[in-house]
Parts: C-alpha cells; structure tokens; sequence
C-alpha cells in the first residue's frame, strides 16, 4: 500500500511540474505572438482631437537605446526611456499640427549631462516652430532644472525644492580598510592621471587626480550655468549666487525672486491652465506620450541606401556576469564586433555612426572592437557619436572613426591602462590559512593571492602594461593622423571634456548624433537614405529572464546590507574584473 501511495505521488507531482512547464511556454508564446502584432499592424497610432498636449514625463534612468519590450507592451507598463525615441518624439512633434506643446513633467530621472544637452537643443529648436513648452515639477533635481530652463515657462510646487547646488565628485578609498583584513592591492599601470586604481592604493586624491577632476567639472559647470543664464535671461553670476548662498533649502519663493523659476503652482492648476491654453474640456488633461508620439504613422519614402547607427553603450566587458550587484545594465561585448561584421556586409549601408556611451573597461575587448571599426572604416565611412562619456576603452574604440563627434560636455579621453591584483597574504595569515603548491614552471602559479609577487612577476606585469598603452597609443596616433608622442601629451589617462578634446585634436567636431549622421551622410556622397538602428544587445526574452534573476538577487543583498550595498558593489567590480583594464574612475555619477 505504501508503495502505491509512493507511485500515485510521484504520478501526480510529475504532472504537475509538466502543466508548469507547459504553462511557463505558452505564456511566452503568447507574448511573442501579441508582441509580434503590437510590433507590426498595430504599430501606428492616431490621436484623437483633444490629444494636443505632448507630455514629455522624464523619470529613471534615460539610456541612448531601449529594445522594445513586448511584454510592457502587453500589460500597459511604461517602457524604460531611450534618447533615441525622447529625440525622435519632440523632432516629430514640432511637424504635428495636432500637437500645440510640450508639457515637461520634470520627476527624478538619471542620465549624462551630454545628453541633457542633446535633449536641450531638440526642445529649443522645438520652440522655433511657435509651440509652447511648461515644465513643472514637485521638486527639481540639478539635472532636471537644467532641462527645464529652456521652457517657456517653469513651474514648481509651493512646497518643492530647487536642488541647484553646483557640482561635487566623491572618491572612497578602500586601503584602510583592505589593511585591516590583509590585502594589499598591487597596481600596474600607464598615465599619470590615472585615477580608477587610487581607491585602492591612496587615502586621498593625487595631486594629478584632483587637477584633472577640477578641470572637467569647472567646465561642464560653466557650460550648464552658461546655458541656464541663457535661457533664463540672467546672468551667470546669478545663477551662482543661488548655489553658493544655500538657496534651495530656503523658501521656494527665492526661487522665483532669483528668476530661475516663474511661479508656485500646483500640478492641478498647470494642468488646467494647459487645458484652457489648447481648449480641452473636462477634468482629465488628454495628452501624447512618447511612445504615442513615435507611433504616428509617418509619410516618409524608405530609400534603398542607409546609414546603420550601431550602439554601444555600457562598460566593454567579456560577457555579462549575473551578480546580485548587477542588475540588466547595459555592457559592451565582442557581440558588438559580430553586428559590426553583418553591417558591412550588408550592400544597402553605405555609412556607419557608432554611438558610444562606456567609461571603458577590457583592454583585450577594446582591440578586438576596434579592428572591426578599423575594417569596417576601409570600406565604409565609420562617424562615432559620443554620448555622456566616450573615455579610455571608449576612447580606443572610437579612435578607428574617419571622424569623432562629441557633445561639449562629454566625458573623454582618459587613454591610459591599468591592472589590479591582490595580495591576501596577511588575510590568510590572520585566519590561520596556509598553501602548499607544486609546479612545473617557474611562473605557473603566477597570480595566486595567498602570497605576495616576486619581482620578476611584477616586471612580467607592468612590461605587458606598457606594452599594452604603447598599442593603445598607435591605435589613437594612426586614427587622429598624430604621432604617438602627441598623443602620449595629452594621454596619461587623463580625462577632458568634449569641449578640451577639440581643442587638443581627440575630437573633430562638437554636436549631437544628428550632426554625425550628418557628416556620414556627406562622406558617404548620399543626398536621401534611410536610418538602421542596430543594437548588440541580447534578445528580449534572455534579457527579460536574466533581469528578473538579478533584480531578486539584488533586492535581497540589499535588504541584508543595507547602506554598505553600494561600498561591496564596487568592491565587487574590481573582484570580478579580469585581464587589464581601460577604463575611468568607478564613481562617475549622472547629473
């Protein structure tokens, strides 16, 4: 009788986790059939006639590109927010008759300053067509005041806050604490300004470190305070007085007596003030979305000759590695080199931009990347546009272009290499470990953390360091037409603007991606063609499994971590980095 009970069990469970299974499938099928239809028949959109409002919400993070994702699609979520379609929405907005103007509903949402400023020039050339543009938000972050000063008017709440405060940049530093439990990091490098590595070998900034730092943030200040001035009709020095004295944290009626804002409102009342201006009637304000606005059915000819805009954006890695400190971030891979490989052989693209947003990363990455873009370039016009940040192994792929467009505020430059190995000799010592190890060769157990390098080792290293930044120099010498020695001047691993970069010949031209598609389209010798967006990154459905995998997995770190989250996540970037390095400082922040 047992044994029955056993088999009816067994039997019964089996069952089950089959009905699972083939539940778990068909869901998937059913959302590829339903993604498939939103993605073709019913892909265009037709507002109705009180539709005349484009709110513009800006809220998370703003990335260069957003693959579709069939399964917001389905249950009416909001998709996460791309450059390339806020760009897009607002250029064909100013062509809509039934669009009468944007309304700017400024929440908290993290992107580059670069892009900020593409987004900047599209609503200004918006306004150029007569529309309006009114911003509001309950409280104004830096980065979302500096967008909405170029509306026409500018809202805040009676009980909000104007958070302009100027720029600051924090380094924590690792080496106290890493004495404590007994490891020493041993750092081999190239480039005097080389800053990622002095979190782990310093207490404070190098005297290098801090020059270099000052010098990009007091540009880009001056740039963003410069354009608020603009737009606001102040001066500069009005703008700083506002940070310096500590204003934000006064009455928010300050705000409107410094003239950055125009008036207290709340939402409800600039929302039926939007009405009343556009003629809607009743109690809800009908507006377009983004996404509304980019569905509208465009009349536009779909010309045999393209220009392919390929992305890449995030850190050039080997392969994404599942961590719970990661979660569905954007990474660069040889992935990119394989989309690279199918855009030249594709007779109908006649020209590339590559738009590159990445701090850098793997140095090996880096050179495979840059050999297709220096293969693809001999048959092909190749034009980067560089995003928020294009620096180190962003910079050394971008050096194969026939030109480098960048924004004045990017962030670039930075060639220079490094490597990081630790020595946890004395963490072994304090937990009372010991190794014994038997090898063939003289170096065979080269890298092993339980004891310290000898010096033949760490010869070995920093000889192929150098060797390694001496590559990085000739790729940048035989892109820029300079000799390795200019370019070793203004290396170093040293970071500048965009704005520095042409005036010391890194970069060609200043703009957006619009100008480089421009310029690619004038290599190219073409007068009409049609745009190929091309991105590297995984198909959704493996981007949508893995993506829930890291964000349980990162709930639950920071749920038992707590505030110490972010201090092991960036310990864990330098744990699970291999190989050498090209990449800028870990702790460059959104604006």
């Amino acid at each position: 009788m047992k044994q029955f009970f056993k088999m009816v069990f067994a039997s019964t469970f089996g069952t089950f986790i089959a009905l699972m299974l083939m539940s778990f499938i068909s869901f998937f099928l059913i959302i590829g059939m339903v993604a498939s239809i939103n993605t073709s028949s019913n892909a265009s959109y037709s507002p109705g006639s009180n539709e005349n409002i484009f709110r513009l919400k800006l809220e998370g993070p703003i990335y260069d590109s957003v693959e579709d994702n069939p399964l917001a699609l389905i249950l009416g979520n909001t998709q996460a927010l791309s450059l390339k379609d806020i760009l897009s929405s607002i250029n064909r907005a100013k062509d809509l008759d039934v669009v009468k103007g944007i309304y700017m509903d400024v929440g908290v949402f993290s992107t580059g300053v670069a892009n900020i400023d593409a987004i900047r020039r599209a609503l200004i050339d918006f306004k150029e067509s007569g529309k309006f543009i009114v911003a509001y938000a309950d409280a104004y972050t830096q980065g979302g005041y500096y967008l909405a000063s170029v509306a026409d008017s500018v809202y805040l709440n009676p009980e909000g806050i104007l958070g302009l405060t100027g720029f600051a940049s924090q380094t924590m530093f690792y080496k106290g604490l890493l004495e404590k439990i007994g490891v020493e990091m041993m750092v081999f490098k190239v480039g005097t300004y080389k800053g990622a590595v002095e979190p782990f070998i310093a207490d404070k900034l190098s005297d290098a470190n801090r020059e270099q730092i000052t010098a990009y943030q007091g540009s880009i200040w001056k740039n963003v305070t410069a354009n608020i001035a603009s737009e606001r009709n102040i001066t500069v020095h009005d703008v700083n007085h506002y940070a310096d004295e500590g204003l934000f944290f006064s009455d928010p009626s300050k705000a409107v007596e410094c003239r950055l804002i125009d008036g207290l409102k709340y939402r409800k009342e600039v929302e039926q003030d939007l009405m009343e201006e556009v003629g809607q009637k009743g109690e809800k304000m009908r507006t377009l979305t983004v996404s509304k606005i980019n569905r509208i059915k465009k009349t536009s000819r779909d010309y045999a000759d393209k220009i392919a805009v390929v992305y890449a954006e995030g850190e050039i890695t080997t392969e994404v590695v599942s961590s719970p400190y990661s979660s569905g971030q954007n990474t660069i891979t040889e992935q990119l080199s394989k989309e690279l490989r199918k855009v030249k052989d594709n007779n109908d693209v006649k020209a590339v931009v590559i738009r590159v947003n990445s701090p850098g990363g793997s140095a090996f990455v880096s050179e495979q990347i840059w050999k297709e873009i220096y293969d693809l370039n001999k048959e092909k016009p190749v034009v980067v546009s560089m995003g928020s940040v294009a620096a180190s192994g962003g910079y050394y792929i971008s050096s194969a272009a026939r030109k480098i467009v960048a924004e004045p505020n990017t962030l670039t430059g930075s060639i220079g290499i490094f490597g990081i190995f630790p020595n946890a000799s004395g963490l072994f010592g304090k937990l009372a470990l010991s190794t014994d190890i038997v090898k063939t060769n003289r170096f065979a157990d080269l890298g092993d953390v339980s004891r310290p390098m000898t010096d033949e080792e760490k010869a070995l290293i920093q000889a192929y360091v150098e060797r390694g930044y001496d590559t990085f120099l000739q790729r940048c010498a035989e892109g820029r037409g300079m000799t390795k020695e200019q370019i070793d001047a203004i290396g170093q691993g040293r970071v500048w603007t965009g704005e520095q970069a042409v005036e010391i010949g890194l970069v060609d031209e200043l703009g957006g991606i619009d100008k480089a598609i421009g310029i690619a389209a004038e290599s190219a010798g073409l007068d009409n063609y049609s745009l190929m967006n091309v991105s590297a990154s995984k198909d959704f459905f493996e981007e949508f499994l893995q993506k829930q995998l890291d964000d349980t997995k990162m709930s639950i770190a920071k749920e038992f971590i707590g505030d110490e989250f972010e201090y092991l996540k960036t310990l864990h970037q330098v744990r699970t980095t291999s190989g050498i390095q090209a990449r800028i400082p870990y702790d460059l922040k959104p604006l």
